[in-house]
C-alpha cells in the first residue's frame, strides 16, 4: 500500500478507504448515479452504523437489516435499497470466494493485470468499465504491481489523465475529473442530437 487516499476530501472517510480494502471496493461499487465523493463516503457511513466495514461482518448481517442501515438518513446511496443489497452481495462474494480477504482479489496467486480485471468483473455489481477503473485505482494509488495492469485498465490506466476516481488525489484533480466527465457527457449528447 502507498500513502493516504484523498478521494472524499474528509479525513475519516479517506482514512477508512485507505486502511480497509473492502471499503475501497465498496466505494467503487457505489460510484454510480451520485457524485464520486458521495459514493466513496458510503463506507464511512456503513462503518459508523455497523461498527465495521469488514466483509464478514456485513455478510453476517441480516440482508434486510443491512439495507435498512444503508437507508438511514443520510443514506449511503440515492438508491439505498438496491445498492444496500449490492454491498451485502459483494461482501458475501468476498467471504465466499476470498475467505473474507478483499486484497486477495488482486494479490492471491500473483495475478497479472488481465486476471485481476477478470476477478473484479466476476464480483456482483462490477461491469467492465467499473472493473477497469478500480484496477487503475489500485495501480495508480494503491501500489498494485501486477504485470500488465495498465493495459488491462485500458484508457483508465494511462498516466497523466484525469478520467476517473483513479486519478483523484485531491480537490484540484477532482475538479479536473469532473470537467472531463462533463465534456464526455456533452459530446455524447451532441452525437445523439
Amino acid at each position: 500500500m502507498t500513502g493516504t487516499l484523498h478521494l472524499v476530501g474528509e479525513a475519516e472517510a479517506d482514512r477508512i478507504l485507505t486502511e480497509h480494502p473492502f471499503a475501497l471496493l465498496t466505494g467503487m461499487l457505489l460510484d454510480q448515479q451520485i457524485p464520486m465523493e458521495v459514493a466513496f463516503d458510503g463506507p464511512r457511513k456503513i462503518a459508523e452504523r455497523l461498527g465495521s466495514v469488514d466483509p464478514r461482518t456485513i455478510a453476517d448481517t441480516d440482508p434486510e437489516e443491512f439495507v435498512a442501515l444503508c437507508a438511514t438518513p443520510p443514506s449511503v446511496h440515492r438508491f439505498p435499497t438496491s445498492m444496500g443489497r449490492r454491498v451485502h452481495d459483494l461482501a458475501t462474494a468476498v467471504v465466499r470466494d476470498y475467505d473474507g480477504d478483499t486484497a486477495a482479489i488482486w494479490t492471491d496467486g500473483e495475478p497479472d493485470g488481465r486476471e485481476v480485471l477478470e476477478r473484479l468483473k466476476a464480483l456482483p455489481g462490477f461491469g467492465d468499465q467499473k472493473a477497469r477503473i478500480f484496477l487503475a485505482l489500485l495501480g495508480k494509488q494503491r501500489g498494485l504491481t501486477a504485470e500488465g495492469w495498465r493495459e488491462a485498465a485500458g484508457d483508465y490506466g494511462r498516466e497523466g489523465v484525469h478520467m476517473s476516481i483513479a486519478d483523484v488525489t485531491g480537490a484540484e484533480s477532482l475538479q479536473q475529473v469532473r470537467a472531463y466527465k462533463r465534456e464526455k457527457k456533452a459530446a455524447a449528447k451532441a452525437a445523439q442530437g
